[in-house]
Formats: C-alpha cells, structure tokens, sequence
C-alpha cells in the first residue's frame, strides 16, 4: 500500500485524462486548491499570441494578458525560442556564483530604463519588497535618518503586492485585513492630492512610493502633470520617487514606462510581470549607483534572483522593447480601442480611462456588476477580468491587431444591450 493511501482521509491522485470536461477541471480545483482567488470557469489548456483554447476546443480572445505579464502575448516564438536553448544549458547556479547570463541582463534592462544597476528578483512583490528595504537603507546610510524612524509616503488605493509588509498599508478590506500586527513607517494621502503630499513629508520621510497608473484600482489615471510636481518635490525635499511600474511599465501604456508619458524619470523603477515574457517569473529593481549602491554582498538575496533561465529570457524581453514596435502598437491600438469605448459612454459605460492598451470601463451599476460583465464576455469569447464593483479592466496583448481590438469592442457593446 502506498504512503498517501495509508493516511486517513487520503485520495487517489490522478493527473487530468485527457478529453476531461470543463467542470471536472473546476471540481478538482475546487476541491485541491486554496481558494485565494475566483477564477471565471474556463480551463485554458493552449494558447498563442492573443488567442487561448480551452479543453473542450473554444477558443477565446485573451484581453487580460495575466495582468500584465503576457505583454507579448502567449508563447512568443522569440522568447519561447530563447527559453528552450537555456533549458537546455542552464537554468540555476544561485548567486553563490555568476552565470554568463546575468550580466548581460542586467546590462541591456539598465540600459532600457536609463540607469546603472539592476537588483533582480522573481515575484513583482519581491521587487516592491527589495524597493523599500533598498530606500530605508539609503534613508539610514545616505541621508542620516536615525535609525528606525524611517517613512515611506504611500498612496489611497494603492496595490503593490500581497506580502505582509505591503499590506500593511493596503486600504482594500479584503487584502488587509486580518493578517496583523501590520508593518509600521508608511504613511498614506490621497492619489493624485499634491498638497498632501507635501504635507506628509518629513525629515524621516525616505521615499514616496506610487504607481504611475493605478492598475488594480481599475486603471485609475492621475491628474494632469501630477507626477512631474511628485518629481519636482521630491528632488527639492530630498526624498526617491519610486514608481512601482510592474503592470504598467514595458510597453503597456504606449510608451517604455508610464512614467514617460510625463516626460518623468523616478530614482527607482519597480518592474515585473511582462518583464518574464509570460514563461518565468522575472522582477527587478533599476536605479543608479548612489542608490542601489547600498546593497551589500549579504544584505539582500534571493536562490533564484537573477537564475540563468530568467535572465535570458528578460534580456530577450528588452531586447523586443529596444526596438520601440511594441511601444508603438500599444499607442496606435490603444487609440482605437480608446475611441471605441468612449462611444459607449452613455449607452451602459459611465466612464472610460485608456493609456495604450490598457483601459478601466466603468459600467452603470444598475445595468450589471464588473463580474457579470466578465461572465458575459466569456459567453461571447473575450477574457476579461472585473475589480471593484461595476469596473471591468483590460489589457489585451499588445500582439492584437485591429480585428482583434474590434471583437473586443464588439463584444462589449452586445452584453450591454
């Protein structure tokens, strides 16, 4: 008798046979998995470029990209094609030795984003972690805060990640609550309120954190010019601006980084998701040698930070961002899709908020929720994915072309008669 058939309540294993329908996929899971999230009941089992399949063979538009992280699109030949010659090499020394794929890594995203050194980690909340160890010890050792009093300026509605630290200054219910004691040095104003801005900053204050775009919030846009009078404060009060730019940065909002739009270059980016191609987990922090320069050998580390198999892959991420064409689509079809979501205003769309590829529809909330909305779409063969309320986001790979933007715009104008 096996191990796992001799312990009480154990049952049989099996793997997925298949032809196994779709709600025998959602019972298994249901029954397996930690109900962390509620995913919309579709078993995906193939996928490419914009397009994913399920197991029963309907093929579906991808608009969600995994947050983010399918920038690309699935299985990119290019990066699919890098991948499978490092699985072949390489794909783990630990940082207890180099690798001949790292430094050219962290060379050509250094370069992509205009600074000198490059922290590498695996998860976006690793990188926002590593951001904020980074600026409180630059706080301590660079611009003489007494040690333990250093603060991080923060924004309402902010998502940065799930860890403890980071919820710790979450306002979202459902993310925050219930999992203290909470971390203590952040403090929070209003996205978008300059003046209290200002006004939270103190000698002890060593960082403002913010995301140019707020992605989870539902593409929650700031105002006018409001992230060059975050720089500009900044710079005079002596405190990095770190722009936690891991949904929107790399080609989402039409241009490198959202912070481009504004003509604004922060002391810290925080990156990930696309970072990876959609095939392994990729995050880093970038920013110049005064400021990263404070790590040290043993003050912060990760086994699989910067592993052989991620680092290729990344390196062959910047490398398509090099060019600018995937910059350039995400601005020519992200006009399309704006305007065609703005003549739905009106009609059962109370709002719209587009940067490139990447937009929050606010719907009438008498017409139907965001999750209603989800499921509608997934009727009609478009994957999207709802936040707060009557909001549904989007964020189709920026490998769609026209057809594709127009099946999303067709879809969402049907579920709204």
């Amino acid at each position: 008798m096996s191990d796992t058939a001799a312990r009480p309540g154990a049952r049989e294993h099996r793997g997925p046979i298949p032809g196994t329908p779709t709600h025998e996929h959602v019972s298994l899971a249901e029954d397996w998995v930690a109900s962390n999230y509620s995913p919309l009941p579709v078993v995906i089992s193939h996928a490419e470029g914009a397009w994913v399949t399920d197991v029963e063979g309907r093929r579906y538009l991808d608009a969600l990209a995994g947050y983010s992280a399918l920038n690309f699109g699935h299985l990119h030949p290019g990066l699919v094609g890098v991948a499978r010659a490092q699985l072949e090499r390489l794909t783990l020394t630990s940082r207890a030795f180099h690798s001949d794929r790292l430094g050219p890594f962290c060379r050509d995203l250094a370069a992509l984003a205009g600074k000198e050194l490059v922290l590498p980690m695996n998860t976006g909340a690793e990188a926002v972690e590593t951001a904020i160890k980074t600026v409180r010890r630059w706080g301590y050792e660079v611009k003489g805060v007494p040690d333990g009093r250093a603060r991080i300026v923060v924004m309402a509605g902010n998502f940065h990640g799930r860890t403890t630290t980071i919820i710790s200054f979450s306002d979202d219910p459902v993310a925050h609550d219930h999992y203290g004691p909470y971390t203590p040095g952040f403090d929070t104003v209003p996205f978008g309120d300059i003046e209290a801005l200002e006004a939270a900053i103190t000698d002890d204050t060593v960082a403002v954190l913010l995301e140019p775009i707020q992605g989870e919030g539902g593409v929650i846009l700031p105002p006018d010019g409001w992230l060059r009078d975050v720089r500009e404060l900044t710079r005079r009060r002596g405190v990095l601006m770190v722009a936690d730019e891991i949904q929107s940065g790399l080609g989402r909002t039409g241009t490198t980084f959202a912070c481009d739009l504004d003509g604004v270059v922060p002391d810290v980016y925080v990156l990930g998701k696309a970072l990876g191609g959609g095939i392994v987990p990729v995050s880093a922090i970038v920013a110049d040698r005064d400021v990263l320069g404070v790590i040290t050998p043993g003050s912060h580390g990760s086994t699989f930070g910067g592993n052989p198999l991620a680092a290729a892959v990344g390196q062959a991420v910047v490398g398509l961002l090099a060019t600018g064409e995937f910059q350039q689509r995400a601005r020519q079809l992200g006009a399309l899709l704006d305007s065609g979501l703005r003549e739905l205003v009106g009609h059962g769309v109370d709002a719209v908020r587009c940067r490139g590829l990447w937009a929050g529809v606010d719907l009438d909330p008498r017409l139907m929720t965001g999750r209603e909305a989800s499921h509608r779409l997934l009727e009609r063969g478009v994957l999207v994915k709802d936040t707060h309320g009557s909001t549904v986001r989007l964020a189709p790979p920026l490998v769609v072309g026209e057809v594709e933007i127009q099946i999303l715009l067709d879809a969402f104008a049907a579920i709204l008669h």
